[in-house]
């Protein structure tokens, strides 16, 4: 059985309604005991270049901003006065915010991160990767992205698979998608469904290969993968009718399938990336979550 109760909140300095902390409260509410840190990284330049002041004068200055960061921090716990969820407060001064997150997982032992995210420019997603895509690939931790749709009891949780790799840590890692969905969806009187992309058939198949039949390539590897996806649910007890296969790239058939199904909440798995990838290229879990619209609760691969 999952626990999430050491939740940590990056709080949006700027934004108007922290989404991020509203939903982090709703699932410590399903938990006993739960905590929920509050967390934000901040950083200002300026005060590095103040030639002008002493090392230990930038140094008060540093913590009269935290301390009056900290108090803006307590302004936004108000609305949940009377809840019995503990909260606490942690502001840093960093100024690359996806490591500060993690160092604060990792020392704080915190087991789900909970940050609000927004669809992001293509041009920017490319060039410049999001504190998100970061966290995707670095967080120890799951992370839980929100937007702005609630999480209705008794709704759809969908978990997204890779059904047909042999990839034994891909395996891995569809057992434990499915298990933490089955566990989020329990919590939620929620019904699980399970989703899996097959491929398309290769067009430079059938122009290369003079006998090749596409018809039945693409029937041979559609039962392939119903097999692989039916041989899942009987594992996890789940229901044929909440079985979803579609044919298409993992990043257009998992959005669709959510919106087909008004999925509060989808669950998938990212690889993540390290060297020159990582600079340029996204993912699938991260193609995939800017076309939802819903909230994505990311896990990487037990390590």
């Amino acid at each position: 059985m999952i626990k999430y109760q050491h939740i940590l909140v990056v709080v949006d300095p700027v934004a108007e309604v922290q989404a991020a902390l509203h939903r982090a409260v709703s699932v410590a509410a399903l938990e006993e005991d739960a905590i929920v840190t509050l967390f934000l990284p901040i950083y200002d330049f300026s005060y590095e270049m103040t030639s002008m002041l002493s090392s230990d004068e930038r140094d008060e200055m540093r913590e009269g901003v935290l301390q009056g960061r900290e108090e803006w921090l307590k302004t936004l716990l108000r609305p949940y006065a009377d809840s019995k969820i503990r909260f606490e407060l942690k502001v840093v001064w960093h100024s690359r915010p996806f490591e500060a997150i993690i160092q604060q997982v990792q020392t704080g032992h915190h087991d789900l991160v909970v940050k609000s995210t927004h669809k992001h420019a293509l041009i920017q997603s490319f060039i410049f990767t999001p504190t998100d895509w970061h966290l995707l690939r670095k967080c120890p931790c799951p992370v839980l992205l929100v937007k702005e749709q609630d999480w209705p009891m008794g709704g759809n949780v969908l978990a997204a698979v890779n059904c047909c790799s042999d990839d034994k840590a891909q395996e891995a890692l569809n057992n434990r998608i499915i298990h933490e969905s089955a566990e989020v969806a329990r919590l939620l009187s929620a019904t699980l469904h399970l989703v899996n992309a097959y491929p398309i058939t290769p067009v430079n198949m059938a122009l290369e290969l003079p006998d090749f039949d596409p018809h039945a390539y693409n029937a041979a590897v559609k039962k392939h993968h119903e097999r692989a996806l039916y041989e899942y649910a009987v594992r996890f007890d789940l229901e044929s009718s909440s079985l979803h296969l579609d044919e298409g790239l993992a990043e257009e058939v998992i959005p669709r399938c959510a919106d087909d199904i008004n999925a509060s909440l989808v669950i998938l798995g990212s690889v993540g990336r390290t060297g020159l990838s990582a600079a340029l290229l996204g993912n699938t879990a991260e193609y995939v979550i800017d076309k939802l619209h819903c909230d994505v609760l990311v896990l990487r691969p037990d390590v």
